[in-house]
């Protein structure tokens, strides 16, 4: 995905939050709303790490706590010429992983309590890859971006939610002073959705290219392809108790989905994932 595309879809997550301000405030609710989309974005840059790992309750490891997901890490960032990120433990039985920070030198990568014990150490080499990669592609600033403006509008969903519920305020006609209850039932029902439609369009092709760097990066696509069957299967039985609109950041999707979800699905299919990997093993053998 270019830089120009991705830049048009961070600008549709804006409007899309500006449009929501909107709908429940008029022509103020709007203005409001863009200051808000701007201090967001200027808060995203510099404080991205920060703001994600918080938002995932995740601590800090030293390398007594863990020294072999250590040792693993400096082996791939010295392989691929990066400084050490920071590494994070998040609450969970579920093996899975992120990254973020705007840039290499403010990284961190993160990684579920259970997913040394859940993976072998070829497959935790191969999931850290991946993460690195998104970390030197820079992937990780867009994304939680991206996950902040998704929840804001989230958040203004609620707001509508519970406004129409006691009678509301919102949706006014600037020119009539009215209030519009289709378009704020409108911006209930549909600014999710496409909140999601956005972030998934930012994601997928993302993952794939994490996918194919991480596995060079590590040399071993086929245990990537391993630890992504095992994540797939753990997160459709051990879902995370995690805010959905950071989902997209996690290495594999942490939630079962099933039915229509899959619609919906913010990471490309894992089975596609991994028939990738495997062909790239086929050609490299």
């Amino acid at each position: 995905m270019n830089t120009f595309k991705t830049a048009m879809l961070l600008a549709g997550l804006t409007g899309l939050f500006v449009a929501v301000g909107g709908v429940i405030g008029g022509r103020s609710g709007m203005v409001t709303a863009f200051i808000l989309a701007m201090i967001m974005n200027f808060a995203s840059y510099w404080f991205s790490d920060k703001i994600v790992l918080m938002a995932q309750g995740a601590q800090e490891l030293q390398p007594s706590d863990a020294p072999e997901l250590f040792r693993i890490v400096e082996r791939l960032t010295a392989r691929a010429g990066m400084p050490m990120p920071r590494i994070y433990v998040v609450p969970g039985d579920q093996p899975n992983a992120f990254a973020t920070g705007r840039d290499p030198e403010h990284a961190a990568v993160a990684v579920t309590q259970s997913i040394v014990d859940l993976l072998t150490p070829a497959e935790l080499e191969g999931v850290l890859g991946h993460e690195l990669s998104h970390v030197r592609n820079r992937d990780v600033l867009i994304s939680t971006v991206a996950a902040t403006i998704a929840g804001a509008v989230g958040f203004l969903v609620q707001i509508a939610r519970w406004g129409m519920l006691l009678g509301g305020y919102g949706g006014r006609d600037d020119r009539e002073g009215g209030y519009n209850p289709i378009a704020w039932l409108l911006a209930i029902i549909l600014a999710p959705i496409a909140a999601l439609i956005i972030q998934m369009a930012i994601s997928r092709s993302r993952e794939f290219e994490a996918d194919a760097s991480g596995a060079r990066l590590s040399g071993k696509p086929l245990a990537l392809a391993s630890a992504l069957q095992k994540i797939e299967a753990y997160a459709q039985t051990r879902p995370l108790p995690v805010n959905p609109s950071f989902a997209h950041l996690y290495i594999v999707n942490p939630f079962r989905m099933e039915g229509l979800m899959n619609l919906f699905r913010s990471h490309p299919p894992t089975a596609e994932r991994i028939a990738r990997l495997q062909a790239m093993a086929a050609q490299a053998a």
